[in-house]
């Protein structure tokens, strides 16, 4: 007998399976219910629409995500480290989690309920704001100014890691995100220690 709790989470891991096609065209309950060989009031019986089990994935992505950030935080002293492990965390949890990605840049949401993208906005804006705190911490071991403009770094480093989304997505998930991040990694730092000048 399967339990209420596997049943759910079997509904939400087919879900991001279908997400993963590069072709990226709608999912319909109808379609999803085929997959798991079950009715759409069978899917009913777990979420009470499709857009509660987008909500579902997203808080997935928000608890995978925010869980290793804190253990980042938290025996990670060094500042510019942090913000390090953290780019690569979001890089890495992308090219692992196909499906994930296209709901990480609104792709997926495109004809979903609008508060669904509206909840994703929220939490790119709280991993950059992660991406800052990490910004201050590095000012105050001395690797940045402490007049540094910590949002604009905070934004910029984001931004990269939205493009390598993008391009992930875009590409039928062919260029990974962490491609060439042993070459690209030490210019982004250039443009965090470059505000000691600034």
């Amino acid at each position: 007998m399967v339990k209420p709790g596997e049943k759910r989470l079997r509904i939400l891991q087919t879900l991001a399976e279908m997400l993963e096609d590069p072709k990226g065209e709608k999912i319909t309950t109808a379609a999803l219910a085929a997959r798991l060989d079950c009715s759409e009031a069978a899917l009913y019986r777990h979420f009470a629409s499709k857009a509660q089990m987008f909500d579902g994935l997203i808080e997935f992505i928000e608890t995978s995500l925010f869980g290793v950030i804190n253990q980042i935080s938290g025996s990670e002293p060094d500042g510019l480290r942090q913000v390090e492990l953290i780019l690569v965390l979001l890089l890495n949890f992308s090219q692992r989690n196909r499906g994930m990605t296209r709901v990480l840049i609104g792709e997926a949401l495109v004809h979903e309920k609008e508060r669904l993208q509206t909840r994703i906005n929220a939490l790119q804006d709280k991993l950059e704001a992660a991406l800052k705190q990490s910004l201050r911490i590095a000012a105050t071991q001395g690797r940045l100014s402490p007049d540094a403009d910590f949002a604009n770094l905070a934004n910029l480093l984001f931004c990269y890691v939205i493009g390598r989304w993008q391009q992930y997505a875009k590409s039928g998930f062919a260029r990974a995100p962490s491609a060439h991040w042993a070459q690209q990694w030490p210019m982004l730092c250039v443009a965090c220690l470059s505000q000691n000048d600034a």
